[in-house]
């Protein structure tokens, strides 16, 4: 019952996001964004509570690491658990070296996948599924998580520098 009650609630958080974000890039039927077109949710005080509190409480730094070096350090030292949140067919198509896939619509069921008591590093293709799970990850306790905004094309363009 619970675990429902923390899935529902993560569907709506990712509802939220993400018609906000095509709301603000004027994506949604190729309309200019007008925040007041948009349709009123339905939100539960508990999420726009647990939101707000998160969003307040950001800590500095939280979405990740941007410095190429940084994250080859993290691949090399072996201590950060890398989480792959594209498709199964995109990690197959490659994927940095040591990551597990745990696709972003999966990732609520797999939390024992992700551990609370060292380094996670999320990441996907361009940067937004990385956001979403590091924001969903983070609104479930764990303090652990980063992402990496540049993701796999970051990657990929790192090693060939």
């Amino acid at each position: 019952m619970l675990w429902n009650r923390i899935s529902k609630t993560l569907q709506q958080l990712i509802l939220i996001v993400s018609l906000g974000l095509l709301l603000s890039q004027g994506l949604m039927l190729g309309q200019p964004a007008i925040a007041a077109s948009a349709p009123a949710l339905e939100v539960s005080p508990g999420l726009e509570t647990a939101v707000g509190d998160f969003l307040q409480h950001i800590p500095r730094g939280f979405y990740g690491v941007r410095d190429e070096a940084k994250i080859k350090a993290k691949v090399a030292e072996g201590k950060t658990l890398f989480i792959d949140v594209r498709e199964p067919s995109e990690y197959g198509g490659g994927h940095i070296p040591g990551a597990i896939n745990i696709p972003l619509r999966e990732l609520a069921q797999h939390l024992d996948q992700v551990p609370h008591d060292q380094p996670v590093m999320l990441y996907c293709s361009t940067g937004y599924r990385t956001g979403i799970g590091v924001m969903a990850l983070q609104l479930l306790g764990y303090d652990n998580v980063e992402g990496y905004p540049p993701s796999y094309v970051g990657w990929q363009q790192a090693q060939q520098n």
